[in-house]
């Protein structure tokens, strides 16, 4: 218990703490005018409040990985607490506010177009094809996930097909219609329930005295549970995760000001690390152990373990309210990836997204690929998702890393975690069954030197775009519009 509160703890003073540091070392210029009023179009770019914004960035980043992720990561033991809570305030929180601050400071572009300005035009298209891959795969699990889940909700009284077809007509609505329509009007009430649901539970396993195990140097390395790399792609949403890369320029382009970026991006960040705090003490906790945690997800997969920490800390009655909560992280997260996967597919044709007609253009060629991926398993395409979503992040991170060294400010807090992810990510491909089935020791070393050989090219890149004075920013001359 004690290992518990105080990783929570942790979680709450690195925002105020490391928050405000990684905050005043970006520098924010309140009197800049945002995207949000610059480029408003009334469909993508308008401006919203700081709390709506906050609530939507949440659910945009949570999906299914703060919940399933430490679930499965519970397996480990408590070791696992140490990478919600390092991977979050030094890793995941860092990069979600750089990616969103420089993604406002160059008119709300996507990754791939930020890849493209400060890593060189060949990661433009690299990065624009991986994450376009990488959202379709996360729509296509949080359609599945969140349908299975309802489908049990319901004792399969209504056909899985039908949920999925009408998640599916849900996600094209909100794919397609301005995203205060939809997405800026239910999400706060979505919001809400998954906060409700998440505190209920860690408050219940802290008023009961839930028995949480301790981390201790006995249980610091699992039996027979090699933590690196498998944990550090298990446990990816509620610590550092790709996926957030490619949602928070939809935030970027409805943020009022610069100012509202730590709690926005910083912020809610710390908020889904928490969540993932919760569920991976109440699987490690309640189940008898990683002997009991494996058998029920033998039996029923991460969607029975979810509904059965809820029954038993909660009640039947309020637990199912919880589930409800849960099953919003998935589809609140499937919408904005297709939307995201919408705009940055517009934005490397240059589509103007005004009229409907071309946002169909673009939409319905996405959601027949989903379509036609819900006919793979689940474990197959979550397996591709983990490493593509972490590779993903090293990509962000060092995007990071390059502005601020060109901006000459503290580049090695992107560069250091980015490093770290980047090697984590190529060890695990060089093993993987689904990459080039080396051994552990022959992977090891191989990703060191691939990431080594990396860490020197990004190096010499920043040098010469620092050399050449790249642009940072985006010039913006109109401030007339600027919140007051």
């Amino acid at each position: 218990m004690y290992t518990f509160i105080i990783s929570i703890i942790l979680l709450v003073a690195g925002y105020f703490t490391y928050g405000k540091y990684i905050e005043k070392m970006f520098g924010v210029k309140e009197e800049r005018a945002t995207p949000a009023y610059v480029n408003q179009d009334g469909v993508d770019y308008l401006p919203m409040s700081s709390n709506k914004n906050s609530l939507i960035q949440l659910l945009n980043i949570a999906g299914v990985g703060p919940i399933f992720g430490p679930i499965m990561g519970a397996l480990y033991g408590p070791v696992a607490f140490i990478w919600i809570v390092l991977g979050c305030i030094f890793a995941g929180a860092v990069h979600d506010y750089l990616t969103g601050m420089i993604s406002i400071r160059n008119r709300g572009a996507h990754l791939p177009e930020l890849a493209g300005k400060f890593l060189g035009k060949v990661m433009k298209h690299v990065v624009n094809a991986f994450a376009i891959l990488l959202l379709i795969l996360v729509g296509t699990v949080f359609v599945t996930s969140p349908a299975s889940l309802l489908h049990n909700l319901m004792n399969g009284k209504v056909s899985l097909l039908i949920i999925t077809l009408f998640i599916f007509g849900y996600y094209i609505l909100a794919t397609l219609l301005p995203i205060d329509k939809i997405i800026g009007r239910f999400y706060p009430i979505f919001g809400a329930l998954l906060l409700v649901a998440s505190l209920g539970v860690g408050g219940m396993l802290i008023i009961q005295q839930v028995p949480i195990p301790e981390l201790t140097l006995a249980n610091l390395h699992p039996d027979q549970m090699p933590i690196f790399p498998l944990l550090f792609l298990t446990i990816t949403c509620g610590a550092l995760s790709g996926f957030h890369a490619t949602q928070t320029p939809i935030i970027s382009r409805t943020t009022q000001t610069e100012k509202q970026g730590r709690k926005i991006f910083y912020g809610m960040m710390i908020a889904e690390g928490i969540i993932a705090m919760v569920w991976a003490a109440a699987a490690m906790s309640l189940f008898q152990g990683a002997n009991g945690l494996n058998e029920l997800l033998a039996t029923g997969g991460t969607g029975l373990v979810v509904s059965e920490v809820a029954k038993v800390t909660l009640g039947a009655v309020v637990g199912t309210l919880a589930v409800l909560g849960v099953i919003v992280l998935p589809i609140t997260s499937g919408d904005t990836a297709f939307r995201s996967a919408r705009m940055i597919i517009a934005d490397y044709i240059k589509l103007p997204q005004f009229s409907m007609k071309k946002r169909l253009l673009i939409a319905v060629p996405l959601f027949v690929i989903s379509i036609a991926l819900t006919q793979i398993d689940f474990n197959i395409l979550w397996r591709y998702f983990s490493w593509a979503n972490q590779a993903t992040a090293a990509i962000a991170l060092f995007v990071g890393a390059m502005y601020l060294f060109i901006a000459r400010k503290n580049y090695w807090v992107a560069l250091i975690p980015g490093a770290f992810i980047l090697y984590t990510t190529t060890v695990y491909i060089l093993n993987a069954e689904i990459g080039f089935r080396q051994s552990l020791n022959v992977s090891y070393v191989a990703g060191a030197v691939i990431s080594v050989v990396l860490v020197i090219l990004f190096f010499k890149a920043a040098q010469k775009s620092r050399a050449a004075e790249l642009s940072l920013e985006v010039d913006i001359s109109d401030y007339r519009n600027i919140a007051s």
